[in-house]
């Protein structure tokens, strides 16, 4: 995980995505997916100065994946003000992605 991007627990999980936009990544170690995802996640995170990105390991973090229905991973879950405003499971680009977080 890059400088840019944080580890959030259950616990953070409310604060880290009170106020703007955050995207979520919800994801584990043993992923093969989720692991090609952490250096487009540090790209965005890094381009994208107005979006918070944060990753929850669903192995450790298992009661907020399960609020939010994740059953595939990765999953990214982009909320606003507190808000879930949007849902992309899989591994996306940068540009998707970024395409994605500019349209919330």
């Amino acid at each position: 995980m890059g400088e840019h991007v944080r580890e959030i627990t259950d616990a953070d999980f409310p604060a880290a995505t009170a106020k703007g936009i955050t995207l979520v990544d919800f994801w584990a170690p043993w992923c093969g997916p989720c692991m090609r995802m952490g250096p487009v996640l540090e790209a965005v995170a890094q381009a994208e100065a107005n979006v918070k990105v944060c990753k929850v390991n669903v192995d450790e973090q298992q009661a907020r994946a399960a609020e939010f229905g994740i059953n595939s991973i990765p999953a990214l879950l982009v909320f606003k003000d507190g808000k879930l405003a949007k849902q992309l499971v899989g591994y996306h680009d940068q540009a998707a992605l970024t395409a994605e977080l500019r349209a919330v």
